[in-house]
C-alpha cells in the first residue's frame, strides 16, 4: 500500500469516528468521550487534510464552517412544495378534521401519528449518494433561499448519511432549525454586551440567524435540528420499500438524523388528543419551544389518496396550544423610535416566567390600545405569550391598580433627539419626522443604501453601525464624505475593502432620480410613487417645492402623500442632509420619460392595520405599489382594500362599518404569486417572506 493510499484510509477512520461521536453527542446526547479526547481526534484529521488538501471531500467533519460569505442567497425551487399545515385549536375542530378524512376514506381505518410542533424555521434537504448537496428554506412554500453553507454549520445535521444495505443514499429530508432556551438566552445576554437588540422569541432568532451571510456567524448561534420528513429519490424509491410515516421517522434515525423522541402512533384521534393535551400541559419542562402538536395520517397511500388543497395537506393538522398568560407589574412604559421615525410604546415589567423564558417586556401596540384597555405605568396586567407571538398585555387587574396612577399620554417631543413629534389623519402611529434622530441614522442609511435604493454594495448593517459608533456618519448625506484614512481605521477594514466601499458610494451618485427619492426615506413613498414624483417633477430641487395642492392633483398621490412629502421637505434636519447631497454631487435632477403602471393593484387603495406577520409596512408597501396599487394611511369611501393583520385597530372597525373589502395577509400572498406567475411565468417566484 503506497504512503497516500495509507494517509487517505487514515483520514477515512477519522472521520468516521467523528461522525460517530458527533451522532452520540449530538443526536444520542451520549457522548463516550470527553471533548479533550474529541478535540485531538478533531486536531488530528485538521492536520492531515491540510498537509493533504486533495483529499479533502465535502462531507469531511471539518467543512461544516468552510464556506465563504455570500452576498444573496440563490432561489431554489422545492420539487414538492413544503405545503403549510391547517390549525385546530379545540377538540371540535380535530374532530371535523378526522370527519373529512372519513368522509373521504369511507370505511377505513386510520391510524395516526402526533408529534410535537418545533417552533422554529422548515428547512429542506437533499442527499446524493449519501451526501449533503443542497439546503433550503421553505420560503413561500413553492421557492426558498438555498443557505447550504448555513445549515452545514448545524452540527445535528449528517454532512454524510449512515450507510447499511436497507438504508436509502438519496432523499429529501425536512425538518425544523430551532434554538434550545438555553441558546436563546446567551445569544440574547451577548446581544446585550455587544449594544444590540436581544431577540424578541427562538424562532425571530433562529430565522434571523439563517439569513446571515457568513456560516462562520451562523456557527457561533448553536442552532439545533429535527427531521420530520423523509423522501426517497431516484431508484431509491423503487428498490426500498416504505409505506407508514412511522417507518418514515425511524429510518430517518437510522440514517443519522435527529428525530424527536415525543412522537406516538396512535390508534385513533383519541388518543392523538389525549397526547396534545399531556404536552400541553408538559410542554414547559422541554429545553425548547413547541406551540402545538402536529397530527398526521400514518400510511403513505392514504395521504396520496387525501391529496391537498391549495395551502396544506389534507391529512394533517396543527393542534395549537393556548396562549400561556402570567401577572407581574408594569414597572414603566419605555419609548422606541423605528427607522420611520414611529415611536412605539413598550412594557417595561416586573421578571416573570412564562413558557419558560424570563418576561422583561412586552409590546403595547400603540396610543389607542393602551387607552381602550387603560394601561398605566404602577398596574399589575396580565401578560400572554401565544405561539411565536411576542409577549403582550391583554388586561389590567385594576383591583391592585395605585391610588396614584394617572393615565397614559403619548410623548409630545421624540424621546431620542427631542424634535416635534406629529401624527397624521386618522393615524394611530406617532412619529418623529428629523432623519437625523439618532434612533433613526442606523436604519435610515440601511434604507438609503439598500438594493432598490442608492445601491451601494458592500455598505452592510455591521459597517453601518462601525461608522456609526465611531463618529464618521451621523445621517446618509456624510457617506459621500468618507475617506479612506477614516475607514482604515475601522476594525477589520482592509485596504481592499476600504477602496471597494468609497468605489461604491461613488458610483451610486448617478443612479436614477426616482431611486434618490425613494432613498430618503419619505413616509408613504415607496418605489412606485418615487416613479411617479420623478416622472413629473423631474428633479429634486422642484419636488422640494412643490405644494400639498399640487402634489395632490397628480394621478396616484392623493392627499396623505403629499401632506407626507409636504412635511418632510420642511424639516430644517432634512434640508441640511439634501444639502450634503448636491454638494457632494449626486444626480439630483434627471430628463425622464414617465412609464406605463401596470398591475393587478392598478388604482386601487391599500389601507394597513394591525401587525403584519410575514411583512414589515415598509415591505407590503413596496409589493402593493409594484403592482399599481396606492397605499393610504386612512379608511374613506375611496378605500378598496383593508390589508389586516394581528390586533387591527379602528382603521379595521371603519371598513366593516363602510363595506369596505377586507383582506387578509394569506390572499394578499395569493394574489401576488399569481401576478408574478401570469406576467412571468418562465422566472423565479418573487420573494415574499421576510
Amino acid at each position: 500500500m503506497s504512503d497516500i493510499e495509507a494517509i487517505r484510509k487514515e483520514i477515512e477512520e477519522l472521520r468516521r469516528v467523528i461522525r460517530e461521536h458527533d451522532y452520540r453527542y449530538y443526536v444520542l446526547n451520549e457522548p463516550i468521550i470527553s471533548d479533550y479526547e474529541y478535540d485531538q481526534l478533531m486536531a488530528k484529521l485538521i492536520a492531515l487534510e491540510n498537509a493533504h488538501p486533495e483529499l479533502i471531500t465535502p462531507d469531511s467533519p471539518t467543512q461544516r464552517v468552510g464556506g465563504e460569505p455570500t452576498k444573496e442567497f440563490p432561489t431554489v425551487v422545492h420539487e414538492i412544495p413544503m405545503l403549510s399545515l391547517s390549525n385546530t385549536y379545540s377538540v371540535e375542530e380535530l374532530q371535523e378534521f378526522e370527519n373529512r378524512i372519513k368522509n373521504l376514506l369511507p370505511g377505513e381505518p386510520i391510524e395516526y401519528v402526533a408529534e410535537l410542533k418545533f417552533d422554529g424555521i422548515a428547512v429542506s434537504l437533499i442527499y446524493r449518494d449519501g451526501v449533503l448537496v443542497q439546503g433550503a428554506t421553505r420560503g413561500d412554500g413553492e421557492r426558498g433561499d438555498e443557505i447550504t453553507n448555513n445549515l452545514k454549520t448545524i452540527r445535528s445535521v449528517p454532512l454524510r448519511l449512515f450507510s447499511k444495505d436497507h438504508l436509502p443514499q438519496n432523499i429529501e429530508v425536512r425538518g425544523e432549525v430551532f434554538m434550545t432556551k438555553s441558546a436563546f438566552e446567551k445569544l440574547n445576554k451577548e446581544q446585550e454586551k455587544l449594544g444590540e437588540k436581544p431577540f424578541a422569541n427562538p424562532r425571530n432568532a433562529t430565522g434571523g440567524t439563517l439569513k446571515l451571510q457568513d456560516p462562520k456567524l451562523v456557527a457561533k448561534r448553536s442552532l439545533s435540528f429535527t427531521a420530520y420528513y423523509l423522501r426517497l429519490l431516484g431508484e431509491d424509491r423503487e428498490k426500498i420499500p416504505l409505506h407508514t410515516h412511522f417507518e418514515a421517522l425511524h429510518m430517518l434515525r437510522d440514517l443519522g438524523f435527529p428525530v424527536s423522541r415525543h412522537i406516538a402512533l396512535c390508534k385513533s384521534l383519541w388518543e392523538a388528543i389525549e397526547f396534545c393535551n399531556t404536552w400541553e400541559e408538559k410542554r414547559d419542562e422541554l429545553p425548547f419551544e413547541i406551540d402545538g402538536v402536529v397530527i398526521k395520517v400514518n400510511r403513505f397511500d392514504q395521504q396520496e389518496r387525501l391529496g391537498s388543497t391549495a395551502k396544506s395537506p389534507r391529512w394533517a393538522t396543527a393542534y395549537k396550544f393556548k396562549a400561556r398568560q402570567a401577572t407581574t407589574v408594569l414597572k414603566k412604559i419605555h419609548f422606541q423610535v423605528g427607522r420611520t421615525g414611529v415611536i412605539t410604546p413598550v412594557a417595561v415589567l416586573e421578571p416573570v416566567a412564562l413558557g419558560g423564558i424570563t418576561i422583561t417586556r412586552a409590546t403595547l401596540h400603540n396610543e389607542e390600545e393602551i387607552q381602550r384597555k387603560d394601561i398605566r405605568e404602577g398596574d399589575t396586567v396580565i401578560v400572554e405569550r401565544g405561539g411565536e407571538v411576542i409577549p403582550k398585555i391583554v388586561g389590567v387587574v385594576k383591583e391592585k391598580r395605585p391610588s396614584d396612577s394617572v393615565p397614559f399620554q403619548m410623548p409630545s417631543t421624540c424621546p431620542v433627539c427631542g424634535g416635534p413629534v406629529i401624527r397624521e389623519r386618522e393615524e394611530v402611529a406617532v412619529r418623529c419626522e428629523n432623519i437625523a434622530c439618532p434612533a433613526q441614522v442606523h436604519r435610515r442609511i440601511a434604507h438609503f443604501a439598500s438594493r432598490t435604493a442608492m445601491d451601494i454594495e458592500g455598505l452592510g448593517e455591521s459597517w453601518i453601525q462601525a461608522l456609526i459608533e465611531n463618529k464618521l456618519v451621523s445621517d446618509y448625506g456624510d457617506l459621500y464624505f468618507l475617506q479612506k484614512k477614516d475607514l482604515l481605521k475601522l476594525e477589520r477594514m482592509g485596504e481592499k475593502s476600504a477602496q471597494n466601499l468609497l468605489d461604491a458610494i461613488e458610483a451610486s451618485k448617478t443612479r436614477p432620480l426616482d431611486r434618490l427619492i425613494f432613498a430618503l426615506g419619505i413616509r408613504h413613498v415607496g418605489t412606485n410613487v418615487a416613479e411617479i414624483l420623478a416622472d413629473h417633477f423631474g428633479s429634486i430641487e422642484k419636488l422640494k417645492n412643490a405644494s400639498e395642492e399640487e402634489l395632490s392633483r397628480i394621478e396616484g398621490i392623493g392627499p396623505i402623500i403629499a401632506e407626507s412629502v409636504v412635511q418632510f421637505f420642511s424639516q430644517p434636519q432634512n434640508l441640511q442632509v439634501l444639502e450634503k447631497l448636491k454638494k457632494a454631487g449626486v444626480q439630483m435632477e434627471e430628463a425622464r420619460t414617465p412609464v406605463s403602471r401596470e398591475g393587478i393593484f392598478a388604482g386601487k387603495t391599500f389601507v394597513l392595520t394591525g401587525a403584519l406577520t410575514r411583512f414589515t409596512r415598509e415591505a407590503a408597501t413596496e409589493l402593493i405599489e409594484s403592482e399599481g396599487g396606492h397605499v393610504a394611511s386612512s379608511v374613506s369611501s375611496k378605500t378598496d382594500y383593508v390589508l389586516v393583520g394581528e390586533n387591527p385597530g379602528s382603521k379595521y372597525r371603519k371598513a366593516l362599518d363602510l363595506g369596505i373589502q377586507i383582506m387578509d395577509e394569506d390572499t394578499f400572498v395569493s394574489l401576488l404569486e399569481k401576478a408574478k406567475k401570469r406576467h412571468f411565468p418562465n422566472t423565479p417566484q418573487m420573494k415574499i417572506e421576510l
